[in-house]
C-alpha cells in the first residue's frame, strides 16, 4: 500500500465524500443546536466519518450560528480532532520506557511493514491510521499496540502481524 502524509484538511484532494447535511443536521438535533454543545457535536461527527471536513465545519457553523474561524480554532487545537481522512481501524503503539525496553520499535517496524504506512500516516484505502503514543497505562503488558480502543499486549513481531489482519 502506499502512503500519504497528513495534508490540509481542505486540500485533501483523494475525493472522500464528506458528510452529508442530512446527516450533520441530525447529529445538531441531538444536541437541541445548542451552540454549546460544539465539541460534542465535532466529537460525533468525527466518531462517525472519522475526520472533520471543511463541508461538515461549514454546516455546523451555520447551523449552530458559530463563526468558522472558532470551529476551526476549536478543531485544531484539539487532538482530539483531525481535519484530514482517518482509517476505519486507528492503531497506537506504545512507546513508552516499558514497551520501548520491551521491543516497541520492533512493533512499529512491523506495522509499518504491513500496513505501508508512518507514524502520523493513514493508508491510502483508508483501512489504518498509525500513531505512536508516549503511554498507554498498561506497561506490565508491554509492548502494547491499541486499536479502536481495544488493547493487544507482550507483542511480538509475529503476534503484530496476526492482530493487524484480524481487523477487516
Amino acid at each position: 500500500m502506499c502512503s500519504r502524509e497528513p495534508r490540509d484538511w481542505d486540500e485533501t484532494g483523494l475525493g472522500i465524500p464528506a458528510m452529508n447535511d442530512d446527516r450533520i443536521d441530525a447529529i445538531i438535533d441531538n444536541h437541541h443546536g445548542e451552540a454549546s454543545s460544539l465539541i460534542q457535536v465535532l466529537l460525533d461527527i468525527q466518531s462517525e466519518d472519522h475526520w472533520l471536513s471543511k463541508e461538515a465545519l461549514s454546516r455546523v457553523s451555520e447551523r449552530l450560528e458559530v463563526p468558522l474561524r472558532r470551529i476551526q480554532h476549536i478543531a485544531t487545537f484539539y487532538k482530539a480532532f483531525s481535519l484530514s481522512p482517518k482509517g476505519r481501524h486507528e492503531v497506537h503503539i506504545c512507546m513508552g520506557t516499558a514497551c520501548h525496553v520491551r521491543g516497541a520499535g520492533r512493533v512499529l517496524e512491523k506495522v509499518e511493514h504491513v500496513t505501508g504506512i508512518g507514524p502520523g500516516e493513514t493508508d491510502l484505502d483508508l483501512k489504518f491510521s498509525l500513531e505512536t503514543v508516549n503511554c498507554l497505562g498498561c506497561c506490565a503488558l508491554g509492548p502494547v499496540m491499541e486499536i479502536d480502543g481495544t488493547t493487544h499486549g507482550r507483542l511480538s513481531a509475529a503476534d503484530t502481524t496476526d492482530v493487524l489482519q484480524s481487523y477487516e
